[in-house]
């Protein structure tokens, strides 16, 4: 008899590509995913735990299953992602009420957990990391058009206020032949993007002399037929070398889209942070990128706050987005994570402060990203239709090349096509455009 399986993800597209891999496991025990939780056999919780407040989510959502497991004891609850690994046995404690807990680097042993807990095992835990294949696992069961594909898993950086690398283990690549064959095999049921995965990507293989650089792993990429566009996140500034600078412009099925994230535009703070590039470093890549890629997207992370981050640090955090002119950021208030070197520090910049700063910082960007926006009205972009649009049923969205998102009216048969479309309005974080020509951009 199939069963439900209710799945709540947070954080970013690292766990959202791990619950579509648990997905593909669990469709192979006689699971469906259902989107109400009320009518599933099986509750997983995937958390994050890089920063506060999807933690403290995970913990909420967790209270509320606490009166379903008593009214459905029958229920699975278990509790997958970074939170699971970093607290192992002691969220049993806490949530005695859970069957199982399950660390990023254990999904391959989801299917046994489960028959675990169906004879009868409670409180079962898998942390810990394993080698790659946590990363070789089924392919999602709904064909995807925008196909997520890990490369590497872990981080070697040890930024003094990141939890990655105790949370998702040391760097470990995956062999290139293994993710050459997953994109082809999605690219035959249907994908048109792929983007590669890793919490430093820049790095991959980087200790294996025998393996692909990641240049040339992209350069392999590009190769593959029917292959519309790759993409690829997180970079790391310091690995951002010339080699793949110039990938952007010799591979074209490579978007014209970078995600490098900055954190701080003071050394001071970089230099506690640990992120081992200067200011002048970080914006010597960025000038040399724009002059071999004009129109390049660039968007980034960025934190305020940081312990002994001072007035004028945060001035400089605010000169360097001038001096980018980013498309987007991705912007924190910084917030210990147990198990850091920061996390030993004082956090003394007070939350008043925090916030100023944020919103100051979150004021600008929406000035310069609504000025970009504006700035593409009148041209025609390449766009990957995705679907139908949140604003209008009579509406689809899709993304440029650039990642920016589009809506304009048409028919659900766009879905999945390469159309032009001209940019009609620049919106504070979208565009909104008109078909142009529906006949889809040809293959290279």
């Amino acid at each position: 008899m199939e069963r439900l399986v209710y799945i709540k993800t947070f954080g970013c597209q690292m766990n959202e590509h791990d619950s579509e891999r648990m997905l593909a496991l669990l469709a192979g025990c006689g699971y469906r995913e259902t989107l109400s939780w009320e009518k599933a056999q099986l509750i997983l919780v995937n958390t994050c735990t890089v920063r506060e407040k999807p933690e403290q989510k995970a913990y909420s959502i967790l209270g509320r299953f606490q009166s379903l497991k008593k009214r459905r004891p029958e229920v699975i609850l278990g509790v997958a992602g970074c939170v699971a690994q970093q607290e192992g046995e002691r969220m049993l404690a806490k949530f005695p009420f859970l069957d199982f807990v399950l660390g990023p680097g254990k999904i391959h042993l989801l299917p046994e957990i489960l028959k675990e807990v169906e004879r009868g095992r409670k409180g079962v835990c898998e942390v810990g990391f394993e080698d790659t294949r946590c990363m070789d696992l089924p392919l999602p069961p709904t064909p995807p058009l925008r196909a997520y594909v890990t490369i590497m898993e872990g981080c070697d950086n040890f930024c003094s206020y990141c939890i990655v690398p105790y949370v998702r283990g040391r760097e470990r690549s995956r062999p290139s032949d293994e993710i050459i064959s997953e994109i082809e095999a999605l690219v035959q049921r249907g994908a048109k993007e792929v983007i590669l995965l890793g919490q430093n990507v820049n790095s991959y293989a980087r200790n294996n002399p025998d393996e692909l650089t990641f240049p040339q792993l992209l350069a392999k990429i590009n190769e593959i037929q029917g292959l519309k566009r790759i993409r690829f996140t997180t970079s790391h500034p310091k690995d951002f070398t010339e080699e793949l600078m110039d990938a952007f412009g010799r591979l074209q099925r490579l978007c014209e889209h970078i995600h490098l994230p900055f954190q701080a535009g003071s050394n001071a703070v970089l230099e506690r942070m640990g992120r081992g590039y200067t200011r002048e470093q970080y914006l010597a890549k960025i000038k040399k990128l724009k002059g071999l890629i004009p129109n390049i997207s660039i968007t980034a992370d960025v934190m305020v706050g940081f312990p002994g981050e001072k007035e004028e640090d945060f001035i400089q955090t605010l000169e360097l987005m001038q001096e980018v002119e980013f498309d987007a950021l991705f912007s924190f208030k910084y917030s210990p994570r147990k198990g850091t070197k920061a996390a030993h520090w004082e956090d003394d910049v007070p939350p008043e402060v925090k916030q100023r700063r944020l919103e100051t910082l979150q004021e600008l960007q929406r000035e310069i990203t609504l000025r970009k926006n504006k700035e593409l009205e009148g041209e025609i972009k390449e766009v990957l239709v995705e679907g139908r649009s949140k604003n209008s049923p009579q509406e689809v969205m899709g993304r440029t090349r650039c990642n920016r998102i589009v809506n304009f009216p048409g028919g659900y048969e766009l879905v999945g096509r390469l159309v032009k479309v001209r940019i009609k309005e620049g919106l504070p974080n979208s565009l909104r455009g008109e078909l142009f020509d529906k006949e889809e951009t040809g293959d290279v």
